[in-house]
């Protein structure tokens, strides 16, 4: 099988004995970046499309998740920054830590694995192009943020209702485990709930491109990138005066998600905090006040006009 990862169809590139002389080749060619390049250097190379998604989003979700929980492994460990824990008398244990990773590994391989290798097949099924040149960034960059919001909606209402009786008897609690998250516990969680709300991570750019028929690979390669940037820094437990929340108000971040995880209900989204706040799921003892004297105002508002 030979890819065909061009959008002219008239330029053919057959693999070259190692991946280096692969892109060398394709090196010559007009009109392609640096990235464009070696994406088509290593879809050619490969020269299976199948196998190459595949490797390609299993190895970029390995990488992007340990690989962002690893520094806050490690700030766990320095003394320096424990001014900036939110549950400052939490700290996650060594123990701890490897229980939670061996459980995210089982997971990755046993129940995320099996859906992965067989994405490319939906992809080419539904439109989803994987050719060279890329969209334009803007065109990207829309797309990416319109992610963001509609899985922070399918988050909040999903997560919501797994809260709800058996649903968190028997599914969520798990992922409660740990009062004081920690990078590694962002998909500690249980089988049916990583698919649950996976789903919105993976299956809204899958309906987005259903109905469009205008998406690439690589725009879903940024997307899930980003994400998992997020989860785990939301569930990192550290709270700076750099943090992102900071700077856009409406971004949930780990201050956001450390109180829902402290507090067990409330604080249900993702990446924002819109739903919360308007629909008054906020966690926290300032938010249970904030609510309270709002309860307060109105029960005196009508009284008032009662009398």
């Amino acid at each position: 099988m030979v890819s065909k990862v061009f959008t002219d169809s008239s330029i053919a590139v057959p693999a070259q004995e190692t991946f280096l002389k692969t892109w060398q080749v394709i090196r010559q060619i007009d009109n392609l970046n640096s990235i464009e390049q070696l994406w088509a250097a290593y879809y050619t190379y490969i020269g299976n499309d199948i196998f190459a998604t595949g490797l390609l989003f299993f190895c970029l979700h390995e990488i992007m998740y340990f690989g962002r929980s690893l520094p806050w492994f490690i700030i766990d460990r320095i003394p320096y920054f424990r001014k900036y824990k939110i549950q400052d008398t939490k700290m996650p244990s060594n123990k701890e830590q490897w229980e939670c990773m061996k459980s995210v590994l089982i997971s990755h391989f046993m129940v995320e694995a099996f859906p992965i290798w067989f994405f490319h097949p939906i992809c080419e099924k539904i439109g989803i192009s994987f050719y060279v040149p890329f969209p334009s960034l803007s065109s990207m960059a829309f797309q990416v943020s319109l992610f963001f919001l509609l899985e922070d909606a399918w988050h909040y209402w999903f997560h919501r209702g797994l809260h709800y009786g058996s649903f968190y008897k028997y599914i969520h609690k798990q992922h409660h485990r740990y009062a004081a998250p920690f990078g590694l516990a962002a998909e500690y969680a249980h089988p049916i709930e990583v698919m649950l709300l996976g789903f919105g991570t993976v299956g809204i750019p899958i309906i987005w491109c259903y109905f469009t028929r205008d998406l690439h690979l690589f725009t879903i390669c940024i997307w899930i990138t980003l994400r998992l940037y997020q989860a785990v820094d939301a569930h990192s437990g550290y709270e700076f005066p750099w943090s992102f929340h900071h700077f856009l108000p409406i971004w949930a971040g780990a201050e956001h998600h450390d109180e829902h995880h402290h507090h067990f209900i409330g604080n249900y989204a993702s990446s924002f905090r819109m739903w919360d706040f308007f629909l008054s799921t906020e966690a926290g003892d300032i938010a249970k006040k904030t609510r309270e004297n709002k309860q307060k105002a109105k029960a005196e508002k009508l009284a008032k006009k009662a009398n």
